[in-house]
């Protein structure tokens, strides 16, 4: 009987997934079409930066219409990013505690706000900053392509939006007792040295005014980070608390 009832709950937990799968897919696919509706207008803003789609160059008969599905695709995993997060947490809400559920309805808000201030401080900061230097390398002027320069911005905007979700990593991380902010603190210098890694590997240009660029973010969210890991911790430290001080109220053997 145990069996079976192991197995009917691992059941539930497959169709459970199953179900939060397919909500995600489905938002996706919804707001990747809204996305393609105005993907005219996002190309005319994201190739603000090079003076619009006029200073840009097609050879190719469908890479136009390659570029404009990237934006679109792009664009629907931003608008369809509150769900599928919602979906990520309502799969494992069911474990959590009444405390611990107060936090994800916190952080789902949060995780949207994050990846979006990322990527407009990608937009604003760091594209007027590495698109002069890359299209007038060696004194060459450069017509970009759709597909290579939308391709470019479009990685670029991503990561760094993907970046700014480490406070919420690293609250996740303490919330389950994974990492502490005295450990944070401990190890600032790898901390810097993995930041400037992958401020060299997220930049698209090698000048250290791009890293800088990016380094900068980083380490303010690191120390971001830090506060988020300490309230984590007094809150993992009150559940506890919480947990055992309520009285046993399982029945005694008769």
């Amino acid at each position: 009987m145990e069996r079976e009832a192991v197995g009917m709950s691992m059941l539930g937990h497959v169709n459970e997934l199953r179900k939060r799968l397919l909500i995600s897919v489905i938002a996706l696919v919804v707001t990747t079409i809204i996305g393609f509706a105005f993907s005219q207008q996002l190309a005319e803003i994201l190739a603000g930066p090079i003076g619009g789609l006029s200073a840009m160059e097609s050879i190719d008969v469908t890479e136009n219409v390659t570029a404009f599905m990237k934006i679109s695709l792009l664009a629907g995993v931003v608008l369809a990013l509150p769900i599928i997060v919602y979906e990520i947490f309502a799969f494992i809400m069911p474990g959590l505690n009444r405390n611990e559920r107060k936090w994800v309805w916190f952080m789902i808000p949060l995780a949207t706000l994050f990846f979006a201030g990322g990527v407009l401080f990608a937009y604003f900061f760091m594209l007027p900053t590495a698109l002069p230097f890359l299209l007038n390398f060696m004194g060459i002027t450069t017509a970009p392509r759709p597909s290579t320069y939308f391709g470019f911005v479009l990685n670029l905007l991503f990561w760094v939006g993907l970046a700014f979700e480490l406070p919420l990593i690293v609250f996740l991380l303490a919330r389950i007792g994974f990492i502490t902010a005295r450990q944070l603190i401990k190890q600032w210098r790898i901390a810097i040295i993995v930041i400037a890694i992958l401020s060299a590997l997220i930049t698209p240009t090698p000048d250290p005014v791009n890293m800088a660029l990016m380094m900068l973010p980083l380490l303010t969210l690191y120390l971001i980070s830090i506060l988020f890991a300490v309230i984590a911790g007094r809150s993992r430290t009150k559940a506890r608390e919480v947990d055992e001080a309520e009285p046993d109220e399982t029945p005694a053997a008769g």
